[in-house]
């Protein structure tokens, strides 16, 4: 029942290339910055990241997309890295655009064993009806596109239907665990890490404390252990902000 590991690497260690990593955060806010540097570390190629965004250029994500480990994004909101769009424009990158609250609702339906589900969200639009490009070739042109959704009508209207989302694993960040793998959150770092928690088949979460068996409040636990198979001390936290603005200029 000890579900604690030495080290972000450790843990992250046999994450395989390919797989389908969930990974939580919104913007730079509760982001797993301990596993995203050991993966860095390890290099694992081939990864279909679903998170809300993929960080900025040098920080959080961007950094596994620039040293080329990111095959596929499927995210709500990409615009504060550049790498990002150079590598989805020149055909590097494979990216599913999905609407915020349907990323949400999809990862949570995964975790709770609900196929698919339906949504006014994006019905009669692009997302419904396909087209969007998911992968641009080397010339500019569309590779590949998004496919037609299924569109049913309900008390006269438009849903479209929204397949549930599941990961191999997943590395989510929270504020305090126990060995067992419950865990709390703080604030707005909860983000999508609760959903991302139940929806892979291993999930790996990375707190900053690591606290004794039975001293958290049960009515304050956020995601129950059964749900975490693997829990690491994170190390190193920058905790930056994602975009601010100094005297009328925007920085990052």
């Amino acid at each position: 029942m000890n579900k604690v590991y030495a080290t972000a690497r450790e843990a992250c260690a046999d994450i395989p290339e390919g797989a389908t990593l969930l990974a939580g955060g919104f913007g730079l806010c509760g982001i797993p910055e301990s596993c995203i540097r050991a993966l860095r570390e390890l290099g694992t190629k081939g990864l279909s990241v679903v998170s809300n965004n993929c960080g900025i250029d040098d920080f959080g994500l961007g950094i596994l997309l620039r040293n080329r480990q990111i095959v596929k994004m499927t995210s709500s909101y990409v615009g504060e890295n550049k790498e990002f769009e150079r590598q989805y424009l020149s055909g590097e990158l494979e990216v599913e655009l999905c609407p915020q609250g349907t990323l949400a609702e999809r990862l949570r339906a995964g975790g709770a064993g609900i196929p698919a589900f339906y949504t006014p969200t994006g019905a009669g639009t692009a997302v419904s009806d396909g087209g969007l490009p998911l992968k641009y070739a080397a010339d500019g042109s569309v590779a590949k596109a998004s496919p037609k959704k299924e569109i049913r009508d309900f008390d006269g209207r438009a849903y479209v239907l929204e397949p549930a989302i599941k990961g191999d694993f997943a590395i989510i960040k929270a504020w305090k665990g126990d060995r067992f793998g419950n865990l709390v959150y703080r604030h707005t770092a909860m983000n999508f890490n609760p959903m991302m928690a139940t929806a892979a088949k291993v999930t790996i979460a990375e707190v900053e404390e690591i606290v004794e068996v039975g001293s958290l409040d049960p009515d304050h636990i956020h995601t129950p252990g059964i749900f975490v198979q693997r829990v690491v001390q994170g190390t190193g936290y920058e905790k930056r902000i994602e975009r601010r603005t100094v005297r009328g200029e925007k920085t990052r």
